[in-house]
């Protein structure tokens, strides 16, 4: 059982900074231009695994981002009305991504194996790691 354990995770930094919040994971990229709403920091991309859900104050856990250069003023309206992702956390940063997590001042790495960190475990943003602690699954 890994309830409770807490495991340390390399990664590459793009944007420096701190953040600790519950994981939102998704196992598909994500385009913030189209694919979330700023205004309220749900993805409202159709079909995706994680339409629906609020990415605001979360670390967001993906594999990498797709779509417009506009994605980086997205994220960075995000941050300006409160909406943002407490950090960034994925397996291939792009340059679309990672401009917008510089402009907007969102912690923001990759490089990571994001297969070990489930959808709600706390995760922390460190500069140069990252630290996850697993929570309790309902599910097997």
């Amino acid at each position: 059982m890994d309830e409770g354990r807490t495991i340390s995770l390399t990664c590459r930094v793009i944007r420096e900074g701190r953040s600790k919040a519950r994981a939102l994971k998704s196992g598909q990229a994500i385009s913030f231009f189209g694919g979330i709403d700023p205004e309220s920091g749900a993805v409202v991309e159709k079909g995706h695994e994680i339409e629906g859900k609020a990415v605001s104050g979360l670390q967001l856990v993906f594999p990498a981002g797709k779509g417009s250069t506009v994605g980086s003023y997205v994220l960075y309206r995000m941050a300006k009305v409160g909406t943002a992702p407490a950090g960034l956390v994925l397996r291939e940063c792009d340059s679309v991504i990672a401009v917008g997590a510089v402009i907007a001042g969102i912690p923001c790495v990759d490089r990571v194996d994001i297969d070990a960190i489930d959808d709600g475990d706390e995760v922390e943003i460190l500069d140069g790691a990252v630290r996850v602690r697993k929570v309790k699954r309902d599910h097997p």
